[in-house]
C-alpha cells in the first residue's frame, strides 16, 4: 500500500483543467500516484494522460460527484487525497499529508456553513453535531478514520435523495453555476451530494479530534480576492500580509470552458499548460484563445476581464442586499 496517493475524478470536459493540477503536483515536487476515475475522457486523453497518471475505468452514467470513493477503494493509501479537477497546488502539500497520516482527515472551511438534522436520517444515526462545514474539493483521509470516512461515503450515498438538485445528472445544470448558488442552494439537505454527505460524516461519526479544518483563506476561490501570484515559475501566491494558500480552487465557471476573469487561476493555468518545465504539454492551438499568447488573446482577456469585474464587484453585492435571486443568466 502506497504511503499517501491523489484521487479525482475527470471527464473530456475537464482535461485542461485536470492537466493543470497534475502537472501543479509534478512540478510542486509530488511523486505520489495519482489516480484518475474516468468518467468521459477520449481516447486520446487517456493515452495523453498514461505516462503521468493511472486512468482507472469508472461509469458513464453516474453523476461525476458521486463517484470520488471508487479509485481511493480500488486502490487504498495510508493517506488519501482527494482532489478536484479545477484545483491548481501552489505550494507543497506534504505536511497535511504529514498531518493526515497521524491518523485524521484534513480539510478546508468551506465558504458556505451548512447544517440539517436531516443529515442523521441518510446516516441511520442521530442527529449530527454542529461542527465546521468543509469543501470536498481537497481532503486528506489518513489512518483508519480517514479510511473509515471513504467506506462510510460510498455506502451511503445510494441513500441520499439528489432529485431536483443540479447534480441529479451526468451532466450537472450550467445555469445553477452561472447564478449565485450559495443562495440557490436553499434548504436542500444534499443540494452539494458528496460534500454534505462529507460533513455529514465527519460530524456523527468521528471524534472532533480526528478532524483538523483549515483556515478558508488557504484554498480560495474566484474572485480570488487579495491574492496574487508571486512566482509564476513556481506557483507561489500569497495574499498581502504574506499568507500562501496551498491551491488555488476555480469552483462554478471553468476558465477553460466559459469566459472568466484572467486572474491568479488563469494565469498559472495558462503557464502549467504551456510551460516548457511540465510534465504533459499542450500547445497554444489545444487552448481556447483567451488562454493562448498573442495580441489577439490579450484582447479576448481584456473583454472577458469587464464583464466578471461588473458580475463579481456591482452585480453580485447589489445582488447581496436585494435578496435571494439569479444574477448571472
Amino acid at each position: 500500500m502506497n504511503e499517501a496517493a491523489f484521487y479525482c475524478v475527470a471527464d473530456s470536459s475537464y482535461f485542461l483543467g485536470l492537466v493543470g493540477m497534475l502537472n501543479s503536483l509534478r512540478l510542486l515536487g509530488h511523486r505520489e500516484p495519482l489516480l484518475i476515475l474516468d468518467c468521459g475522457l477520449t481516447a486520446g486523453q487517456r493515452e495523453r494522460l498514461g505516462p503521468h497518471a493511472t486512468v482507472v475505468p469508472g461509469p458513464d452514467d453516474v453523476p461525476p460527484c458521486l463517484l470520488k470513493t471508487i479509485a481511493p477503494l480500488r486502490d487504498p493509501a495510508e493517506v488519501m487525497v482527494l482532489i478536484d479537477a479545477d484545483i491548481v497546488a501552489t505550494r507543497s502539500l506534504a505536511g497535511l499529508i504529514e498531518r493526515a497520516s497521524e491518523g485524521r482527515v484534513v480539510a478546508v472551511k468551506d465558504g458556505e456553513d451548512r447544517y440539517f438534522p436531516e443529515w442523521g436520517e441518510a446516516l441511520g444515526t442521530a442527529v449530527p453535531d454542529r461542527q465546521p462545514y468543509v469543501s470536498s474539493s481537497l481532503v486528506f483521509l489518513g489512518g483508519r478514520p480517514g479510511h473509515d470516512v471513504v467506506r462510510r461515503l460510498d455506502e451511503l450515498q445510494s441513500r441520499i435523495d439528489i432529485r431536483g438538485t443540479p447534480f441529479a445528472t451526468r451532466v450537472p445544470d450550467r445555469a445553477f453555476f452561472r447564478g449565485d448558488f450559495s443562495r440557490a442552494a436553499g434548504n436542500h439537505p444534499f443540494i452539494y451530494p458528496e460534500q454534505d454527505l462529507l460533513n455529514a460524516i465527519l460530524a456523527a461519526e468521528l471524534d472532533p479530534t480526528q478532524v483538523e479544518v483549515l483556515d478558508r483563506r488557504l484554498e480560495p476561490t474566484p474572485p480570488f480576492d487579495g491574492v496574487r501570484v508571486i512566482d509564476e515559475t513556481r506557483l507561489r501566491c500569497a495574499y498581502g500580509d504574506g499568507t500562501e494558500p496551498y491551491a488555488l480552487h476555480h469552483y462554478a465557471v471553468k476558465p477553460w470552458l466559459e469566459p472568466a476573469r484572467y486572474g491568479v487561476y488563469s494565469r498559472l493555468l495558462r503557464r502549467l499548460l504551456t510551460g516548457a518545465d511540465v510534465a504533459l504539454w499542450l500547445s497554444d492551438e489545444e487552448l481556447p484563445l483567451r488562454l493562448r499568447s498573442g495580441p489577439l488573446a490579450w484582447l479576448d482577456r481584456k473583454r472577458v476581464d469587464l464583464g466578471e469585474t461588473i458580475h463579481w464587484h456591482v452585480r453580485e453585492p447589489l445582488a447581496a442586499r436585494l435578496g435571494p435571486r439569479t444574477t448571472r443568466g
